[in-house]
């Protein structure tokens, strides 16, 4: 295996190429990377960094001004739904300093990292990149100079990874979507169709693009490398058109094929008014609009605070909505405080008359007199 990487293969999957059909598979060992509902405040921070994703550098004392800077935390729920296996993973790491101690180069500012990764075709994929994605980036020689370079440059590792593993099966896949945040830039990568949306005072912003093979521009690049895109799916297999894995589709590793690994990046740079971020997998957006999860998780958060519970919560209605796939969804806040009362302006209304109206109420008030 490339890289020296050694893969997690969790119970139910092995290299064959079988998929576990006999109901969920067993829950595994969940470290602190997986789920972190607990805040993790990082009260050193106390001055906005000047970041950039494309040529993020180490700055000095001098370059620090006072300023909004997110708190990191958040909330995170996984269900089966209505499958007879579990293919989603997801990560939340609240606090990189922390959770990376000594065993990466310096961190440039309080940062945290996300992602939600939805398998298919087994969970050999999903699970590999779930515990090696961010280690792929920060051992990246692009990183912290090049975060966006860094990034793709461990989808893509990630991806050839699992085509050079001996242990895990090359036919498995998994749609790849991440948030990595440094003071207030918030850089979102997205291979797949999961969906990374921003709430901001109460509007949804989209900050990622549902990869799916009938999409005009995916199916455009699809077509332009020899692939076709049959009533929705790409060469008539699979339903998404960029995934890690699926060597079966790809061919040989270095070859150009229709179904890439490579991310689309957006970023951000977040500001008072972004209040929250909820990642999920497309079980959860198949049957909910990005604007409808907003609405409902600033009314969660006005109500408790609680991102962990504003997951549930998502993941509950999508159930009552007849979501039929895995459902995963993460929901990261970036105050301690929940969200404001957004208070509607009470416009003066002008009110005008016309001569002849005029006219009438002086006659009217002279009959009185």
């Amino acid at each position: 295996m490339s890289g020296g990487v050694e893969p997690e293969t969790p119970p139910g999957s092995g290299s064959g190429g079988s998929t576990p059909v006999g109901g969920k598979p067993p829950r595994h060992h969940l470290t602190s990377i997986r789920h972190c509902a607990s805040s993790a405040r990082i009260a050193a921070a106390t001055a906005e960094f000047d970041l950039d994703s494309g040529t993020l550098s180490l700055i000095s004392p001098t370059d620090i001004r006072p300023g909004f800077l997110p708190v990191f935390r958040s909330g995170s729920c996984a269900d089966i739904g209505t499958k007879s296996y579990m293919e989603d993973e997801h990560v939340c790491v609240d606090n990189l300093i922390e959770y990376l101690g000594m065993r990466t180069p310096v961190i440039p500012a309080p940062g945290a990292f996300y992602g939600v990764f939805d398998g298919h075709g087994g969970t050999d994929a999903a699970c590999f990149v779930r515990k090696n994605l961010l280690k792929f980036i920060i051992e990246d020689g692009h990183f912290p100079s090049s975060i966006e370079n860094a990034i793709r440059s461990a989808f893509v590792k990630a991806d050839h990874a699992i085509a050079d593993s001996h242990s895990l099966d090359r036919n498995s896949g998994t749609t790849a979507l991440t948030a990595l945040i440094f003071g207030r830039t918030l850089l979102v990568a997205n291979a797949g169709d999961c969906r990374a949306v921003l709430g901001k005072r109460g509007r949804a912003v989209e900050l990622s693009r549902d990869h799916k093979p009938s999409c005009r521009s995916e199916k455009l690049r699809i077509e332009n490398l020899g692939g076709t895109v049959f009533d929705g799916y790409l060469n008539g297999q699979l339903s998404v058109a960029r995934a890690i894995g699926d060597w079966h589709m790809k061919g040989s590793k270095g070859s150009i094929s229709p179904l890439t690994a490579e991310p689309e990046f957006q970023e951000v740079r977040l500001t008072e008014e972004d209040e929250f971020l909820i990642i999920g997998c497309d079980g959860l957006w198949d049957v909910m609009t990005s604007q409808c999860a907003v609405t409902m998780v600033r009314k969660e958060l006005m109500a408790h605070n609680d991102p962990e519970r504003c997951s549930q919560e998502l993941v509950q209605e999508a159930l009552r909505r007849n979501s039929y796939d895995n459902l995963t969804v993460v929901v990261v806040c970036f105050s301690s405080d929940p969200p404001p009362q957004i208070e509607v302006p009470r416009f003066r209304v002008r009110r005008s008359i016309s001569m002849e109206g005029l006219h009438m109420l002086k006659g009217a008030l002279d009959s009185n007199v």
